[in-house]
């Protein structure tokens, strides 16, 4: 059984979370600029058995898609030149940063450490993945 990789994917850089080889458990992994995001998956894919790749899709409150989504589609359709047998799945991420940086607040992280948007993104990454796996095993 390989892992599950989730990709909060923005418009400058991308948080990257995964879970353990049994996918119970969603960690965060990194955070990569979105130039280097392929070499990024080359590399890992190489070192990690992965089974599907989760990535973020992004909505506004009334449920169309946020202005990031054609990046995202282009994205997709680089990603599946270069791993043609790859899995995708999309995951509502409604919130997610909302809800990372809530989480840090909780873990109590100082506010200089607060506004690291990696952080944030690396979090936002997490929570889809940890949304995903409820998702797929309730």
């Amino acid at each position: 059984m390989g892992r599950l990789l989730a990709i909060d994917y923005g418009t400058k850089r991308c948080g990257i979370a995964v879970t353990d080889p049994l996918q119970i458990i969603a960690s965060g992994l990194t955070t990569v600029t979105n130039a280097e995001l392929i070499p990024f998956l080359v590399a890992y894919f190489k070192e990690e058995t992965v089974d599907l790749v989760v990535l973020g899709e992004p909505t506004r409150h009334d449920g169309t898609p946020s202005d990031v989504e054609v990046n995202i589609q282009e994205f997709i359709a680089e990603f599946s030149s270069n791993f043609p047998e790859m899995l995708v799945e999309r995951q509502d991420e409604r919130f997610t940063s909302k809800m990372a940086f809530q989480t840090m607040i909780d873990g109590g992280m100082k506010k200089k450490q607060r506004r690291d948007k990696a952080m944030i993104d690396k979090i936002s990454a997490t929570i889809i993945l940890q949304d995903f796996l409820q998702k797929h095993t309730s």
